[in-house]
Order: C-alpha cells, then structure tokens, then sequence
C-alpha cells in the first residue's frame, strides 16, 4: 500500500502545530510525526484528495506555511518509523518500545510494537491519554473493544491487565495486519482482529469500548458504540481536539450516556462516558 506524506515548515509553534494536525486528520491523515521544526501527515494514497488539502493551506493560518507533497512506497515505510521512534514511558509503569529497545525489567507493563504505517505507537499526545485511562481502569475479567486499533497497543494493554476477552477492529489492512503481528508478538494469542469500520459490529455487548480516532468519525460512529455498550459499561473517546469535545459530550448524552471526564495535553482530548 502507497501513502502519501505531506511535510509541513513549522517552526518553534506546538499549538499551531496541533492545530494543523487536528484538521489534517479530519481530511483523512491518520499518522503524524510531529517535531520542533516541522510536522509530516500520512494518509493512504487512495484517499488523498489534493483540493481537500489546498483548502486546509488556503487560510489565513496556514496561507504562507510551505509544504510538500511527496509518496511513500510500502517498502520505504519501516526505515521511515525507525529513524523516528523512540521508546515511550507512560506514568513510569507503562513501556511502549520498538523490538531494537532493550527491556526494562523495572516496568509493569512492557509492550513490543513492530513499527510500521500504523496511528497507535505512543508518541501522539491522544494514544498516550488513552494508556493512561487504560492504566487507571479496573479491567480484569471484562470484555473490550478497540476501535480503529491501528497497532493494537492499547488492545495489548487491555489484555496484559486482565481482560476476558478484546476484539479489535481497523479499517485500514495494513493496521489489521500490524495488529495482527503486534498481538502475537506480546504474547497474546485466539483474540478477534477484524478488518472492517463500526458497520462490522453485530451483536456483542462490550463493557469497556476504547476508539482513539478522529471528531468526525467518532461522531458519525458513535451510535454503533453506544448499541454495543453494556449497561454500566464505558467509552473512552479520542483523537479529536478540546474545541470539540461539547460537540463529542452532547452526541453521546443524545445516545443516553453520562459523561465522567476527561483529560487533555497539548490542547489534545480523551473522554470517558459511561452508559
């Protein structure tokens, strides 16, 4: 599978950089590396559309930002992850590392990602809320579905921290397949990986959802998770910046939940709602 990878000049400013990033991903873009002087968006290939990102660089925001627009064979991608990817500590009990990381004996949760195209490795601000929710969440003996799983990570969590029973379920093959990989390479066998969108969920019942995706699609989307949701169960929700979340919190009281939190960094969100 092709990508497209856009790399975008700008300097010295996170919050502008945030904001680039939250209306990248509302056009489709679906990983980012995000440093101090630049930020690269990737998007499949087939999805990108030119004028949608004219129209995101025609503002007066981003009007003299320059940018480049270049394609990124499959075959390129792995060297690309592994010159950016360092290993990532969630509230020191929480590792998330590459197979070329040494092990940390000390850590509670140590968990291996292959690095490859997949949005879920860590180091955006949204992944990273989601493991700490995940990290302060009771989830022994229950069953759990990560939507839009990306590598899995927080699927693999789940598991390592006792849950019954995950499935797992991204839209994008490459995604799947990772996830697929990633599952097996933690140590985590006979869990549900499905490829598919929210259309793909049938009549299972969940108590704990996890989507980690994006404010339009968590919005279109969030019927189907409230009709899996147990009675008592929970969803954690990000991907979508803080601007949006009363947008977030009056759809998912509309779908009969009861908003408990949230947390944010770097004006990045993840709620949790419970039904």
């Amino acid at each position: 599978m092709e990508y497209i990878e856009i790399s975008c000049a700008l300097r010295n400013d996170e919050e502008l950089q945030d904001i680039l990033i939250a209306q990248l991903g509302e056009i489709g873009f679906e990983s980012f590396v995000q440093e101090e002087e630049f930020v690269k968006a990737y998007i499949q290939a087939e999805l990108y559309d030119e004028q949608l990102l004219k129209d995101v660089f025609d503002t007066p925001l981003f009007g003299n930002v320059p940018y480049s627009v270049n394609l990124i064979a499959e075959r390129n991608w792995n060297a690309e992850w592994e010159s950016n990817y360092p290993l990532v500590r969630i509230d020191e009990r929480c590792m998330v590392r590459a197979p070329f990381h040494d092990p940390d004996p000390d850590v509670e949760f140590d968990i291996v990602i292959e690095p490859k195209m997949s949005f879920g490795t860590a180091h955006h601000d949204t992944t990273s809320q989601m493991l700490k929710l995940l990290l302060d969440e009771d989830v022994r003996g229950l069953k759990v579905l990560d939507m839009g799983c990306g590598t899995g990570v927080l699927a693999i969590l789940a598991m390592m921290k006792g849950a019954a029973a995950v499935t797992a379920i991204d839209n994008d093959e490459w995604a799947y397949e990772n996830t697929v990989e990633n599952l097996k390479r933690n140590g985590i066998s006979d869990q549900k990986v499905i490829l598919g969108d929210a259309t793909v969920l049938g009549a299972d019942i969940y108590h704990l959802i996890l989507a980690n995706i994006n404010r339009n699609i968590l919005l279109k989307d969030m019927h189907y998770y409230a009709g899996c949701l147990s009675d008592g169960g929970k969803l954690f929700m990000s991907g979508f910046y803080e601007a949006d979340l009363p947008a977030i919190k009056a759809e998912a009281i509309r779908l009969g939940m009861k908003f408990v939190k949230y947390i944010s960094s770097n004006n990045w969100v993840a709620a949790v709602f419970t039904r």
